[in-house]
């Protein structure tokens, strides 16, 4: 029985596991990297320097809500009781006191003024469309001044897209793409002409009380 057990033990002792790799001999391959054992792998492309004039596509996707309630809850009241005892009476060119033959003038008076309002407003917004814009001026630090307008017409609609704002370097995409959220101080107008607009756009009249208000 005890040489039986000093064989399995020796047995044991000279027993491996599997060392290889699809990569070769750890001690003899270097660091694992994309560059060296990938198939796909191709290298970044040098980073393109914008100059003045170029042109760089602003990728704008912009999204807003707004949620506004008010309630206002408001009471006058006001009481007046006056009385002129004394006045004057012009007699030509010189004044005398008036003797009020019939009695003092009386004035009296009751304001009881009563508003209770209440509004509510929610706004959902979104604009998503894409412009070329042309670099107008570099600044010392290296930041891109972009400026770009866009015209579409249809028929007798028409679209007018213009933008400006700041950028990075560094934020343009290798594609020479930006997002909108990336661009300073940005500045979008957006109008719209023609039968679509008019389907939809307030009167001269709506717009006069809108923003006047009278009642």
């Amino acid at each position: 029985m005890p040489t039986l057990l000093l064989a399995v033990v020796a047995w044991s002792s000279n027993a491996a596991a599997q060392s290889s790799s699809l990569f070769g001999d750890q001690a003899e391959r270097g660091p694992l990297t994309l560059e060296r054992n990938s198939w796909t792998y191709r290298p970044p492309q040098p980073a393109k320097k914008i100059k003045l004039n170029d042109l760089v596509t602003v990728m704008v996707d912009e999204k807003s809500t707004v949620v506004s309630e008010g309630e206002m809850d408001r009471r006058k009241k006001a009481h007046g009781d006056l009385v002129l005892t004394d006045w004057i009476l012009l007699n030509g060119l010189s004044a005398i006191p008036d003797p009020q033959t019939k009695g003092d003038p009386h004035i009296r008076g009751e304001l009881d003024n009563k508003l209770r309002s209440e509004s509510g407003f929610e706004s959902s917004d979104s604009m998503k469309f894409r412009i070329a814009c042309r670099v107008v001026d570099i600044r010392p630090n290296g930041n891109l001044i972009l400026e770009g307008r866009r015209s579409v017409r249809n028929n007798r609609d028409i679209w007018d897209y213009s933008l400006t704002g700041e950028i990075r370097p560094e934020d343009v995409l290798p594609n020479n793409t930006v997002l909108s959220e990336n661009v300073a101080e940005l500045s979008i107008h957006k109008r719209e002409a023609g039968h679509v607009r008019d389907g939809y756009r307030r009167g001269w009249f709506l717009r006069a009380l809108d923003k006047y208000q009278p009642f």
